[in-house]
């Protein structure tokens, strides 16, 4: 197997390139072309080894989740003409994610345990255990940062910083709240619970665009739904369906990045076992198998994806 760790194409009518930590992205004018690589990336920092098929397991889960949702709240994508790729219009993002808990669990969890009774401005009751469920999802946003660690903020702070007008942002909590509950939806379909999950919304021509990745395991966090009482009841460990297996993985080695700490050595072995539990995720999530792929050819097929698209899209036009 090989991975995508980088993408250096060069295609006419280019206008721009944007290296992300797990993400490249080519512009063209109004639009774009984003490349899901094999990047990964834990506590803000991008790991030294890619995941083979990492990158088109989630490109593949966000496509189909911005397809169902389509219809609640108008999305960046215009096609996904290769495992890898999508291409839709350039959006200009807003500086927060809108972060969306149904569920008591990871960071929330943590602040929670700490003693702090509010998260983002969000009152929580008393009494709560670790992944107990909500009264109700709360939307508990960070700053988008291009560097370092994103950060809690609440819904007063980002109106009174200007960061979102008031107008926009009630829009963005309406349709937070409405793909909440249709993930949540989608989820119990696989028999899966979504605990919690981010959003990111961006601006083209003064319309409101859901971007980015949609319900993917890197993006959100999964439980699953057989059992999920017995284990809450019993006190014992939620089984999770995320990328926290490759968070725990790197605290039980000694990195959470902070400071002076070293990423352990990721050996052929970890890296293997890395990659065989994304294709699990896929399964799980889609209900289909990974189809398999010709590694040798991962490069030249990519970037003929994206020249037959632009053109298809000029023709079109």
């Amino acid at each position: 197997m090989q991975a995508i760790k980088e993408t250096n194409y060069k295609f006419p009518g280019q206008t721009g390139f944007y290296k992300g930590k797990v993400r490249d992205v080519y512009y063209f004018g109004n639009l774009m072309a984003m490349v899901a690589t094999d990047r990964i990336s834990a506590f803000d920092v991008v790991l030294p080894r890619a995941i083979p098929d990492k990158g088109r397991v989630l490109n593949q889960i966000a496509s189909m989740n911005l397809q169902a949702t389509r219809d609640l709240v108008p999305n960046w994508v215009i096609s996904t003409p290769d495992p890898n790729v999508t291409i839709g219009f350039k959006c200009e993002p807003y500086p927060v994610e809108m972060v969306v808990r149904g569920y008591l669990a990871g960071h929330a969890w943590r602040e929670y345990k700490s003693g702090k009774r509010m998260v983002c401005g969000v009152p929580l009751p008393e009494g709560l255990k670790e992944n107990d469920k909500l009264p109700q999802p709360i939307i508990t946003p960070t700053t988008k940062a291009h560097v370092g660690h994103d950060e809690d903020i609440s819904r007063e702070e980002i109106l009174k910083r200007g960061l979102v007008s008031a107008t926009e942002y009630s829009t963005l909590e309406k349709y937070t709240l409405a793909l909440f509950q249709k993930g949540t939806e989608l989820a119990a379909k696989r028999n899966l619970i979504l605990v919690d999950t981010k959003y990111e919304f961006g601006k083209n021509n003064n319309k409101i665009y859901l971007i980015d990745e949609v319900h993917t395991p890197d993006s959100s966090r999964y439980f699953y739904a057989e059992g999920y009482d017995d284990r809450q009841r019993k006190g014992e460990t939620q089984k999770q369906l995320s990328k926290e297996f490759v968070r725990q993985w790197l605290i039980e080695n000694g990195f959470q990045g902070k400071g002076g700490q070293h990423v352990p050595e990721m050996t052929d072995e970890i890296v293997t076992s890395i990659s065989d539990r994304y294709k699990e995720l896929f399964a799980q999530v889609t209900g289909q198998t990974l189809a398999p792929v010709d590694y040798s050819t991962l490069q030249q097929r990519i970037e003929q994806s994206i020249i037959n698209s632009l053109n298809s899209v000029n023709l079109e036009a």
